[in-house]
């Protein structure tokens, strides 16, 4: 058992071990106990990391440098004698490192609950009140470490922070919808002049109803032609009258679509900052957005330095590929990946192969940023610079091999001019089958020997 120490205990009466159901009643008390097992062990830990590295070992099944020590000595004083373990698994590992005999059961578990239940009287000259602190404490570091939080774990930053941005774009398109919808009754022509939502929200605000646009000076929000135009369709509204109290609730809501918005600018400079932290050669492969949105999908930096390119390409188009290979159709071609810059440059018959090929430099960038000690994004430059070589070749239609790293300039050959002058060939312009000479002759005689044997037919017959 561990806490903030190691201990071993020694089964004295082994005839009432045999009693499974029955065995939690010699547990009821300290005393009880005592007459069962005594203390055979005890070695103290020289501080929490050293417990926690103890405890993760044994949840893990692995066999720590201080409890082989311990056994050690257990085998080399009685090594005739059986281990219960709670862990078949630890007892499968002490057994081939140590040759030791393991015995796991329903009566080792029942065993070890007992011992946990009446350790405080097991263990002679601790307080319960350090016991408990030290059993909390050494709780807290282990659940997280199973967790696998850490303070320095920022990618979890980062898929929050882009989920949030997520939703707040379609809060912002839900209230500034209804912002429009709602003034629209009282001024539609403000919605047609005005297309910019927080530059409509702004007007609304500081103007309120449509009569004091004549009177208010919206120059600081409004372009002077512009201006001129909403106090100009003021005047000859068509909208209905609204109360002030109608009013107020508009322009309410139009502070909370301009306080949205502002804070998610503030979000968005946050997250930029975030991805050029943790994976500067992602954002500056596929962009942060982008690069923010394919660590949310995956979970963490690291799992999704775990994908090969072929995932990465296609992660956010699950969907879509199980349907395609259900319907056994064509499988798609991209996924989150789609909305990289580099993507959206090519042309539609491109997009495939560009998507491919930034998918595989991705790949290599993200393991970089994941696993790699350097904090620089010369290498996301450098795939990015050999991405766009490739795109510009493609678009041009120029077959030519990239070599060399992505600073250097890609190597064309030498352009010679060859000359050749066509002569026109008035054959093609001929419709009918082309027939040899000799065949022409031979058919041309045929044709007069059948003419002069038909003369003489007709000639025997008049006579």
């Amino acid at each position: 058992c561990v806490f903030l120490f190691f201990f071993s205990l020694q089964v004295l009466n082994e005839k009432k071990l045999q009693e499974v159901d029955s065995l939690w009643k010699e547990f009821e008390t300290p005393e009880k106990a005592n007459k069962i097992v005594k203390l055979k062990h005890f070695e103290k830990f020289q501080d929490t990391t050293e417990a926690l590295a103890a405890s993760t070992a044994l949840v893990e099944g692995k066999l720590s440098k201080n409890l082989k020590k311990i056994l050690k000595k257990i085998v080399a004083k009685d090594a005739h004698e059986q281990l219960a373990v709670a862990d078949a698994k630890l007892g499968g590992v002490i057994k081939d490192k140590l040759n030791l005999s393991c015995i796991h059961s329903p009566m080792v578990t029942e065993l070890m609950r007992g011992i946990r239940s009446q350790i405080e009287g097991l263990i002679t000259g601790l307080p319960s009140r350090e016991m408990a602190a030290m059993c909390l404490g050494l709780a807290h570091s282990l659940s997280r470490y199973k967790l696998k939080f850490s303070p320095d774990k920022v990618d979890t930053m980062i898929i929050q922070a882009i989920s949030l941005l997520d939703d707040l774009d379609k809060e912002l398109n839900n209230y500034i919808m209804r912002c429009r919808e709602w003034y629209g009754w009282h001024f539609p022509e403000l919605g047609k002049i005005i297309t910019d939502n927080l530059t409509y929200c702004k007007c609304v605000r500081k103007v309120g109803d449509r009569s004091n646009f004549a009177s208010s000076d919206v120059s600081d929000i409004l372009p002077e032609e512009i201006e001129e135009d909403v106090k100009a369709a003021a005047e000859i509204s068509m909208g209905t009258e609204v109360s002030e109290e109608d009013i107020n609730n508009i322009i309410h809501l139009c502070d909370q679509v301009i306080e949205i918005s502002e804070y998610r600018t503030q979000l968005y400079d946050y997250l930029k900052n975030r991805m050029m932290a943790i994976a500067p050669n992602l954002t500056v492969m596929v962009g942060e957005l982008v690069g923010a949105r394919l660590i949310a999908h995956a979970g963490s930096l690291l799992n999704l330095a775990k994908h090969p390119a072929s995932t990465v390409q296609l992660l956010g188009a699950e969907k879509a590929l199980f349907r395609a290979l259900k319907t056994k159709r064509d499988t798609p071609k991209f996924g989150l990946i789609y909305h990289a810059s580099l993507v959206g440059q090519s042309n539609t018959k491109n997009k495939g192969k560009i998507s491919r090929m930034l998918a595989a430099k991705t790949a290599l960038t993200i393991r970089y940023d994941a696993l790699g000690e350097n904090t620089s994004a010369e290498m996301g430059a450098e795939n990015r610079l050999k991405v766009e070589t490739r795109l510009r070749l493609l678009e041009e239609r120029g077959i030519r091999r990239i070599s060399g790293t992505g600073k250097a300039l890609a190597k064309t050959d030498k352009y010679q001019n060859k000359s050749e002058v066509k002569v026109f060939d008035p054959s093609g312009d001929s419709t009918l089958p082309v027939v040899s000479k000799k065949r022409k002759i031979q058919e041309v005689e045929e044709q007069d020997t059948e003419v002069a044997v038909k003369a003489k037919k007709f000639k025997a017959e008049t006579k």
